[in-house]
């Protein structure tokens, strides 16, 4: 069944009428017809299997007739502060990231950026988003991943420079191609999964950090770690590095 979030507050009115980009989709997109059934998933926990009684103009209406406590969503809370890339490769990074499970992203300006204007950053928000949440719809996410507003280097790497459970240990590690001691695995084997971990991951631009970008980082306590032998491209480096972390959290 096809998935769509919705507000918990428009699934307090039934039917749950749904319009504009989502209305259009199931009409034009998936041409569903009355009676198809999907899921609606209310972005705090919740999953509702839904009938679709109404299809108009503008908008479609949805009957629920059930409801579940949603799964999909990892225990480990990876935060990528990935630096923005030009053309289209943040966006394919943003669709992979929430496919895999990162939870939250921040779009992060380095000294490399081809891209450096954080207003300009700011104004791809709604197309990013829109990607964002169909990629969690379509890989079985319960919850969307969220889009922090750009941040420059400088404050992406201070302590609480995004909000964090203080309950939930905290591990905060930049892969670097001129590091060669610590190994990703090495930097998570000490980290207790079970306990449901923060690791906040820093990703450059396509020409990489500069040497005092990373020494920044280690002064507020960021351990640079090696990917391998091989270099990855800026887009790739962030996808596997969280689909490491959920494979040795057990979760891939």
């Amino acid at each position: 069944m096809h998935r769509f979030f919705v507000s918990p507050g428009a699934l307090k009115a039934q039917p749950v009428t749904l319009t504009g980009d989502q209305a259009h989709q199931i009409r034009r997109v998936l041409r569903m017809r009355l009676g198809d059934r999907a899921i609606l998933l209310d972005n705090v926990g919740w999953a509702y299997e839904a009938v679709l009684v109404a299809v108009n103009e503008g908008e479609v209406k949805f009957q629920t007739v059930r409801r579940w406590a949603a799964g999909g969503e990892p225990r480990t809370r990876i935060v990528l502060f990935q630096a923005v890339l030009k053309r289209d490769r943040f966006a394919w990074t943003l669709q992979k990231g929430a496919e895999v499970g990162v939870s939250l992203f921040v779009p992060t300006i380095c000294e490399r950026n081809v891209v450096d204007d954080l207003d300009a950053v700011e104004a791809k928000r709604d197309r990013w988003e829109r990607i964002i949440q169909e990629a969690a719809e379509q890989s079985g996410r319960a919850r969307l991943p969220e889009l922090a507003p750009p941040l420059l280097f400088a404050q992406a790497v201070q302590p609480g420079s995004v909000p964090s459970d203080p309950a939930n240990p905290l591990l905060r590690l930049i892969p670097w191609e001129e590091e060669r001691s610590t190994r990703l695995r090495d930097a998570l084997a000490g980290c207790n999964f079970t306990q449901g971990a923060c690791i906040q991951v820093y990703v450059g631009p396509e020409g990489g950090f500069t040497a005092a970008e990373v020494k920044l980082a280690q002064r507020y306590g960021i351990q640079p770690v090696t990917l391998g032998d091989r270099i990855l491209r800026a887009e790739t480096a962030g996808i596997v590095t969280a689909t490491a972390i959920l494979y040795e959290a057990g979760e891939i």
